[in-house]
């Protein structure tokens, strides 16, 4: 009887040591690019014109997660994620989403720390890696000056609350609810958010989001939907659509104005699996279409990209893509000098997750 109490005993602490421990993750994303940029400015003196081959880090990371038991029925989740460059562009770690909070099995999972905008999470339409995973900004990050430009998107926001409604069977909704506290930050007001995905597992999904406040001095309001097409008939595409309108207020945190029109842009991508290699692979093909960039009244953008992928294993990911951006009369500088950008960029790389 003593043994089986101390075997008891001995197996409850495990249990509890491995619930304990943080999982480290991260992935390391590198690339080399052909890029080719130009920015024809009213005056000549503002023109700009590059042509070379970079060395891009895309989207690297390192991070530790886990969870642990409060409760019968409630956990303490945490993660601290940080973004590096692993080709040595700038030293040092950068916060992504970072978080402290708990998750109920009643109540769902509430999370306050630096997190992903609830605009973000109706959003798996972007089919786009590496050079021209460019959504989530304005600017493509290799050119901050000048470069391929978009519709606004979803950014981490600091000191923000998430509360994820739980997942009831035969329920096919998801809600999530966001508040962020503006603090020292003068050009924003508090923000909110919120966001209902609708997915029951048939391959169809279908969302939308609005936000006040967070990811532009404005609101912002997305729909999307995606459509397996794998699930209804013998073809291996996915098929994806978004479309957004941002009414700005004003100048952005950064200090950049804005104008007087609602942005309107909208993405159509696809993506479709080969069975034809000895491991998978896809292709993907995604166009962006943005109209009053910022709110500027006939500034206007189109984005096409082509690219594949190839598993050498789940965790090793081979990448290939071709692209080209087209703006016309965009403030494409911080001194607001007015022209028309092209980015034209072929590149490729290694992806090792971990």
């Amino acid at each position: 009887m003593k043994k089986l109490l101390l075997a008891t005993a001995v197996a409850a602490l495990s249990v509890s040591a491995a619930n304990a421990a943080p999982t480290l993750y991260g992935k390391a994303f590198v690339t080399a690019d052909y890029v080719n940029a130009e920015f024809d400015a009213a005056g000549s003196a503002n023109d700009y014109d590059e042509d070379t081959v970079e060395i891009n880090s895309n989207s690297s990371r390192i991070g530790i997660k886990g969870s642990e038991a409060l409760t019968a029925n409630t956990d303490v989740i945490y993660q601290l994620e940080y973004g590096t460059l692993v080709d040595g562009d700038s030293d040092g770690f950068t916060n992504r989403d970072t978080y402290l909070g708990v998750v109920n099995k009643n109540f769902g999972e509430i999370r306050a720390g630096k997190n992903q905008s609830t605009l973000d999470y109706v959003n798996n339409v972007i089919v786009n890696d590496g050079y021209w995973d460019n959504l989530g900004g304005n600017k493509l990050e290799s050119n901050e000056k000048q470069g391929g430009l978009n519709m606004a998107d979803s950014s981490r926001i600091k000191s923000s609350i998430v509360w994820m409604t739980p997942k009831y069977d035969n329920l096919p909704l998801q809600l999530s609810v966001m508040y962020s506290s503006d603090e020292d930050d003068g050009n924003k007001d508090d923000g909110f958010g919120a966001a209902l995905m609708f997915d029951q597992g048939t391959g169809f999904t279908a969302g939308v989001a609005y936000d006040k406040d967070q990811n532009i001095v404005g609101d912002i309001i997305r729909g999307t939907a995606t459509v397996d097409l794998g699930k209804y008939v013998a073809a291996p595409i996915t098929l994806g659509a978004l479309y957004q309108v941002a009414d700005f207020d004003g100048p952005d945190a950064d200090g950049d104005l804005t104008g007087s029109k609602d942005e309107k842009g909208f993405i159509l991508s696809a993506a479709m699996g080969l069975a034809n290699f000895a491991r998978p692979a896809t292709i993907y093909t995604q166009y962006n279409n943005t109209t009053n960039l910022r709110g500027f009244d006939n500034a206007d953008s189109d984005q096409i990209v082509v690219g594949g992928k190839y598993y050498y294993q789940d965790n090793i990911i081979a990448h290939a893509y071709a692209g080209m951006n087209k703006a016309d009369d965009v403030m494409a500088i911080k001194q607001g000098v007015s022209g028309d950008a092209e980015v034209f960029v072929v590149g490729g790389g290694l992806e090792y997750k971990f």
